[in-house]
């Protein structure tokens, strides 16, 4: 109190009382600040804890890309083992060479002229002893015309006059041909190189101006025949056992747009929609009607689906090492070896499962439901703010969001330890919608309502064949060009 107390003694009954009176109000209100007080003090304390931990967060320990790092990239903290190889091609690794061949398309007989001792001319002596050399390089780039001509032909006996037809895929009077078109939209749409460097590359290998609409013609045209094409490949992917799916953003006509991926090892399907929920997949149909096994990230809507689901350990992996550096959680490292242990022991069977009954698997179930409790037991959440109510539920801690998904979804968690299909996390989807940022950072954005839509399809098409082995430029997109590209032999069949 700032004033001083008076003398007890002087005071008479009622003045004491009085007094007694005041000194409680001023307690009560001390209480109340010091409640006041302490709650915000809490909640900075809380809010500087969470900026730390946004500060804290990179590549390794969070779903961040590591272009997020910038110059200051974390220390590499593997989750993988050494594999104690030496660096370079294994053994038994059949390695590649450039090798002689037997018929060159040119050859440059080099002589010479005169001897060197006595001057003699040495034009009509022959070489008795011819070593080779051989240089691969490029033919002079240019384009070729090709001429089609039709006559008219009179028959010699009745006098019927018969024109000759063109080809199919002749006409006009003048038209680029299917393979400049095809390597234009090769570089455009698989090696990410923006319209305008496109051209400018055509205008300095070939010496020829193709414009940027013209470009995007036939992009427009290869979209549109790979229609039925596209809609094989979905339909292969719903009647795959396992398909991986993910979804990034990416900016369109000045708007954050999504691009959805389904994939297997042999399937590429990508749809570009502007929501990311259970809306955009029902529209692209991905999983209304999928019966297999998804495997994902934990997004929410993908359990909207009536599907077996599986998640991705990898990025359980990434958020325990988080808890374990900025909170300080043992229980999270302890989960970490045990799903990498669980990892090597699957890895380590020849059918690549455990038997759902097996000793292995009974003991992983009983020590992650252990570590479990060790982690619920630690966490303590905050303390209740008694002055501002909120409405709703109170804000849990990371660990605890991370510990009821552990336990609310372990069959999805686990669910590669007992099908030899699901794998022990998403990097499928991952590898295959990575591709989209890169664009983005090339490219920027899609200005136009067309030109995602032209990627999503051109580029799902050229993914599924480079995952079959199929040429890319000569045997795929050459033949988008035509009402029916080519697809792999075993598209049809689900995997």
């Amino acid at each position: 109190m700032s004033e001083q107390l008076p003398n007890l003694a002087a005071l008479s009954h009622s003045e004491k009382d009085d007094l007694i009176l005041r000194l409680f109000e001023e307690l009560n209100t001390l209480k109340n600040e010091f409640e006041i007080l302490r709650d915000e003090n809490q909640e900075l304390k809380n809010k500087v804890k969470e900026l730390q931990g946004k500060l804290a967060k990179n590549s390794q320990n969070s779903s961040k890309p590591p272009s997020s790092d910038g110059y200051q990239k974390p220390q590499p903290k593997s989750l993988r083992k050494p594999s104690k190889k030496k660096s370079g091609g294994q053994p038994g690794h059949s390695g590649s060479r450039l090798e002689m061949v037997e018929q060159p398309e040119h050859v440059v007989s080099h002589t010479v002229d005169e001897c060197r001792q006595c001057g003699r001319s040495l034009q009509s002596v022959e070489a008795s002893d011819v070593r080779r050399r051989q240089v691969v390089d490029l033919p002079p780039l240019k384009l070729e015309t090709t001429e089609h001509r039709v006559g008219t032909q009179e028959c010699p006996d009745c006098g019927c006059c018969h024109v000759a037809e063109f080809p199919e895929d002749v006409k006009t009077s003048v038209q680029y041909g299917s393979q400049i078109k095809a390597l234009l939209v090769y570089l455009n749409q698989y090696q990410l190189l923006p319209y305008d460097r496109t051209c400018e590359l055509v205008k300095d290998l070939f010496s020829q101006t193709i414009s940027q609409g013209t470009l995007f013609n036939w992009n427009t045209e290869s979209f549109r025949n790979l229609k039925s094409t596209e809609e094989q490949i979905r339909q292969a992917l719903l009647n795959s056992e396992v398909v991986h799916f993910d979804e990034t953003g990416i900016r369109s006509e000045g708007k954050l747009n999504w691009l959805h991926a389904a994939c297997t090892e042999r399937l590429t399907f990508y749809g570009l929609h502007e929501k990311r929920g259970k809306e955009a997949m029902d529209e692209l149909g991905l999983l209304e009607d999928f019966t297999g096994c998804a495997v994902h990230d934990h997004w929410k809507s993908y359990f909207k689906f009536s599907c077996d689901h599986a998640l991705c350990n990898t990025h359980h992996l990434r958020e325990l090492t988080y808890l374990a550096d900025q909170d300080g959680c043992d229980w999270s490292e302890k989960m970490m070896k045990l799903l990498l242990e669980a990892k090597d022991l699957v890895e380590s069977t020849s059918e690549n499962c455990l038997a759902k009954k097996s000793p292995e698997l009974a003991s992983i179930d009983l020590r992650y439901d252990s570590i479990l409790t060790e982690g619920f037991a630690q966490d303590i959440p905050p303390p209740t703010n008694t002055q501002k109510k909120k409405r709703g539920r109170r804000k849990q801690t990371k660990a605890k969001n991370m510990l009821d998904r552990l336990r609310d979804f372990k069959p999805e968690v686990l669910a590669f330890l007992t099908h030899s299909r699901i794998p022990f996390d998403n990097n499928q989807g991952e590898r295959d919608i990575r591709m989209a940022k890169l664009k983005q950072k090339i490219s920027g954005c899609f200005r136009g309502p067309e030109g995602g839509k032209i990627f999503a399809r051109i580029r799902g098409y050229v993914s599924t064949l480079r995952k079959n082995d199929l040429n890319i430029l000569l045997a795929g997109i050459e033949s988008a060009f035509t009402p029916s590209p080519i697809l792999p032999p075993s598209i049809s069949i689900a995997e």
